[in-house]
């Protein structure tokens, strides 16, 4: 595997990660995943490249693990703060595959539903069945991406790296109007962060990234090309 090491403007990443879309030669949708830890960057991230590749004229799916959780009660059944749990109990990777990722796949008819569950309400969640064309892109974030039931569903693999402990901060900031700093460094210190942990120690989810986006420092992005 080689290597190509980058660092720039945030905009001349979006335009590396957007070539690296259009690259893609596949017959059926280009399914992208945006993978890294929680309150890493993957959901800004994956917003400002499908807003990228809308302006070059693709037809982007949105869709993000966060709308296939299973309900609370399964997802905690180890305990709230159980890294265990995290990671074996929380995502409905059947009903991704079944919905989304099977459908926009090589064998699929291009119909899909790109949410399964409303984690607000706590409720299944009925979306309406759309169907993509055949040169769309599903841009997805989320976590555990490519873990062994998901790694061979997507053509180009994004991971979004960052010092664990700079997630906490990041979190406390985005959280603060509804946790206090308390339970959400309990809540990262002992369920998310030891499930990352847990993932890297498994899966080594870098390892599998066509791209790893070094996201620290945002508006200075250090990228590195896996060219296999």
């Amino acid at each position: 595997m080689d290597l190509d090491m980058n660092q720039g403007t945030r905009d001349e990443l979006l335009g590396r990660l957007a070539e690296a879309v259009g690259s893609v030669t596949v017959a059926h949708p280009t399914r992208v995943a945006i993978d890294g830890p929680p309150a890493a960057g993957k959901t800004t991230l994956a917003d400002e490249l499908a807003a990228v590749l809308r302006t070059r004229g693709r037809e982007v799916v949105r869709a993000t693990i966060d709308d296939f959780l299973f309900p609370r009660a399964q997802r905690y059944a180890r305990g709230e703060y159980s890294a265990e749990g995290c990671y074996f109990d929380t995502h409905d990777h059947g009903a991704l595959s079944r919905v989304l990722l099977d459908p926009l796949g090589p064998d699929g008819d291009r119909r899909f539903q790109h949410a399964v569950y409303d984690h607000t309400a706590d409720t299944a969640l009925s979306a309406p069945v759309r169907t993509a064309t055949a040169d769309a892109v599903l841009v997805f974030d989320g976590v555990f991406l490519m873990r062994p039931e998901l790694i061979d569903r997507w053509e180009l693999r994004v991971f979004v790296s960052i010092a664990l402990d700079k997630t906490v901060d990041r979190a406390v900031i985005r959280e603060r109007q509804v946790s206090s700093r308390a339970d959400v460094e309990r809540r990262w210190r002992e369920r998310y962060i030891p499930s990352q942990q847990l993932y890297f120690a498994a899966v080594h989810p870098t390892d599998h990234a066509d791209i790893v986006v070094h996201n620290d420092e945002p508006q200075q992005p250090v990228w590195e090309t896996h060219t296999r």
